[in-house]
């Protein structure tokens, strides 16, 4: 695992002396050193390397990364840029964008200009094995994210989460920031995009909002490649 070396580092010491952690460390390790784990080791902190914790805007939380060679390097729905094929979650995403802010839909699922603006692209589990959906779950990544989250409700500034799905919200009892703004939706994938995700306008809201508090909104614009 590639160090943390921001302002995440100073916020997360505690929990890297956790009995917890000690054991996901090692589990993690063990694992990288038998099979195939997504994302490469380097790339499982990608999340705060791209965005200080000073600079989150927004927390886009996802659930564990994509488990297909060559699709998860560290973000939530990201997928790396030489990826053709956009996972059907983040194809919906690029829909309600479209519809919510007119946005076009771009030919590749590379969300870090995102990340380079504020939008903390977080995964409740950072990593999985190879085609095994969920397979590092309740090894003490929750513990982990869980954290990270408390860490931003503590933080005295206006921050937009969306919580897409029932294993996002859950995370919503941590949040109690009157600064803060929680918006809330069914996931994105093909099975509950049609529930409520589409039409909820997210990313028109989580601007206004951070405009009206004195913020630059996001350009949710990703670019062809």
């Amino acid at each position: 695992m590639a160090a943390i070396s921001n302002n995440w580092a100073k916020a997360l010491n505690s929990e890297f002396k956790q009995e917890y952690y000690s054991k996901l460390y090692n589990f993690v390790k063990d694992e990288y050193n038998t099979t195939i784990i997504f994302p490469p080791s380097d790339d499982i902190f990608n999340a705060f390397h791209y965005t200080d914790l000073n600079n989150v805007k927004v927390l886009l939380l996802g659930q564990d990364p994509y488990h297909n060679v060559n699709q998860a390097h560290g973000l939530s729905f990201s997928v790396l840029p030489s990826q053709t094929e956009i996972p059907p979650s983040l194809q919906n995403i690029y829909k309600e964008l479209n519809s919510d802010l007119g946005m076009y839909i771009p030919n590749n699922g590379y969300l870090k200009k995102w990340a380079d603006q504020g939008v903390l692209l977080l995964n409740t589990v950072l990593t999985v094995r190879a085609h095994q959906a969920n397979s590092h779950q309740g090894k003490g990544w929750e513990n982990f994210t869980d954290a990270v989250i408390k860490i931003l409700n503590e933080q005295d500034r206006p921050i937009v989460y969306f919580l897409w799905g029932k294993p996002a919200q859950s995370k919503k009892k941590f949040l109690n920031n009157p600064k803060h703004l929680v918006l809330e939706a069914p996931h994105p994938s093909p099975l509950s995009a049609y529930r409520g995700f589409f039409g909820c306008k997210h990313f028109s809201k989580a601007n206004e909002f951070l405009i009206a508090n004195g913020i630059e909104a996001i350009d949710w614009q990703i670019e062809n490649i």
